[in-house]
């Protein structure tokens, strides 16, 4: 068992899919540092300035004692931060599918060797013979 196992974890398949997987967490934080960064802000400012992951709608509101000190939490849908989130995703996914067709394309590109000629046909193998033929004469 073990040493199957250490098979299956050396296999170059498994390696790839973990590089993948450190490879795509990496640029799932780079998608959302520009979509934070830059989308969002410039998303607010056709929205008149409205900040997105601020936007809530408040169940119950907190309660506070004499002091100012929180009694209960604030209980509220933060609507905001998932349409956030849906914005993150969309791009994160179109700009994997970019990579991925990219990658797909230069592959295919490597993998296509020119095609041999097709054999010429019985017609055109005759046509031949008529015209080598008609050279000689």
């Amino acid at each position: 068992m073990l040493k199957e196992f250490k098979e299956f974890a050396i296999k170059g398949n498994l390696i790839d899919m973990a590089v993948a997987f450190v490879m795509g967490a990496a640029f799932g934080k780079v998608v959302t540092g520009f979509i934070n960064g830059i989308v969002m802000p410039i998303v607010g400012q056709i929205t008149a300035g409205v900040d997105f992951k601020s936007l809530k709608y408040v169940l119950s509101k907190a309660t506070f004692d004499a002091e100012g000190k929180e009694l209960t939490p604030e209980t509220a849908i933060k609507y905001g931060e998932f349409i956030t989130f849906v914005i993150d995703f969309i791009l994160v996914a179109f700009f994997m599918f970019l990579i991925v067709k990219t990658v797909n394309k230069l592959k295919k590109k490597e993998t296509e060797a020119p095609a041999p000629p097709p054999e010429p046909t019985k017609e055109e193998i005759l046509l031949t013979e008529i015209r080598d033929l008609l050279k000689k004469q």
